[in-house]
């Protein structure tokens, strides 16, 4: 049918038919299906890297003598909107939680078969180090004037970006709908989903006016509608609730951002993949809230103001450098949970698995929010006469 030749129906369908699927399958039948989400996963995690590089360090170069300053007002609107997303959710913990009566029970999950065989599928290099190379390889190109590197990053972004057409999101579907059939096999949604229930839907109350704040914003800065930005968003949303993984969902949300006329192409080049790896505000926002909720739960009480502060304005700081991969966020905050907020194992695996449970409705926030901060990228060249500068062909 036609319908299904659209990305969103086909994620759709593939959630739909994972969970069915979850609650009838055998256990040797579900080895299989990990074994295939692994597979899966193994071939998306290894190209990672090659979209990071394949589309910054080009989009740096198109930039010119522009390229650190636009590097360095990229980071600092993604602190902000990390810090400020996290300060919303303490105010609102602050507000809320007390008034709350939350009993967890994670008991009682079934526990998913092992993978049938292992093919390990390396990425070439670790993500942050794609991102660290990407970024010093596209700024030693622009400031020696190379242009033969030039032309050869530009020919790789040719060669990524069919990659990412011809590959990764013709698997998109099947490694979700695998997703949540493992969810639904181990008994998550029917059993853990309804124990956070009031407070996931809170969290994801906190997404949305977190959205309308960054869209609304990037809107009155740029002069340009954000409205008409985020009406693309909906593979890339989808996508990222199932995958939990912003960089799983980096190749649908350049393709959601390139269909924005509002977004300007070596603006969505240059900051979606940067994004998808510094900008965690749902995460953040969600971490926040749930390590109060944990700390009522488990200790009686709730941290205090001044070390919630400190905890936010340390957590921006870990998010920048989390790897956008399911759970990576919390992962990456482990000391901040134990060493500022001081929980023990008990309140470090509780934390873990509550976020695990809503971790993909925090990375779709994530990656929605990164089409705001390039609007506001947009809007901040257009204001400052940054203009894209064309490749000059080389012959090789």
């Amino acid at each position: 049918m036609k319908i299904f030749k659209s990305l969103p129906a086909r994620l759709l369908l593939g959630i739909v038919l994972g969970i069915l699927l979850g609650l009838v399958l055998s256990e040797n039948v579900m080895t299989v299906v990990v074994t295939l989400k692994y597979i899966m996963g193994q071939l998306i995690t290894f190209c990672v890297p090659l979209i990071i590089i394949g589309f910054i360090a080009p989009s740096i170069t198109k930039l010119g003598n522009s390229a650190t300053r636009m590097l360095v007002v990229a980071i600092v609107i993604a602190y902000v909107s990390s810090i400020l997303a996290a300060f919303m959710s303490m105010f609102a913990g602050f507000a809320l939680i007390p008034h709350m009566s939350i009993v967890t029970d994670p008991e009682g999950l079934r526990e998913l078969p092992e993978v049938a065989f292992q093919l390990n599928i390396p990425q070439i290099m670790p993500v942050m180090s794609a991102l660290v190379f990407s970024v010093l390889l596209g700024l030693a190109a622009v400031w020696t004037k190379a242009k033969t590197i030039t032309a050869v990053l530009q020919e790789f972004q040719n060669i990524v970006l069919d990659i990412v057409k011809k590959i990764i999101i013709p698997i998109l579907p099947f490694f979700i709908a695998t997703t949540f059939c493992g969810l639904a096999w181990e008994g998550s949604i029917t059993k853990q989903l309804p124990v956070f229930l009031l407070v996931i839907v809170i969290v994801m109350l906190g997404h949305y006016i977190w959205l309308a704040v960054l869209y609304g914003t990037a809107s009155a800065y740029s002069g340009r509608s954000g409205i008409e930005v985020v009406k693309h968003y909906g593979p890339a949303y989808l996508t990222a609730v199932g995958t939990m993984s912003s960089a799983a969902t980096l190749a649908v949300a350049l393709e959601c951002a390139r269909k924005s006329k509002n977004l300007r192409p070596d603006m969505v080049d240059f900051g979606i993949p940067l994004f998808a790896n510094i900008h965690l505000c749902g995460s953040v926002l969600t971490e926040v809230f749930f390590v109060m909720t944990v700390s009522k739960v488990l200790y009686g009480q709730l941290p205090a103001a001044g070390t919630m502060v400190l905890f936010c304005l340390l957590l921006g700081i870990f998010a920048i450098g989390a790897p956008g991969v399911p759970g990576g966020t919390v992962m990456a905050s482990l000391g901040l949970i134990t060493g500022v907020l001081g929980f023990n194992e008990d309140g470090t695996a509780l934390m873990l698995a509550v976020f695990a449970l809503q971790d993909s409705f925090g990375t779709a926030c994530n990656v929605t929010g990164d089409g705001a901060l390039t609007l506001i990228l947009t809007g901040y060249a257009e204001k400052h006469g940054i203009k894209e500068e064309k490749i000059a062909s080389v012959d090789l």
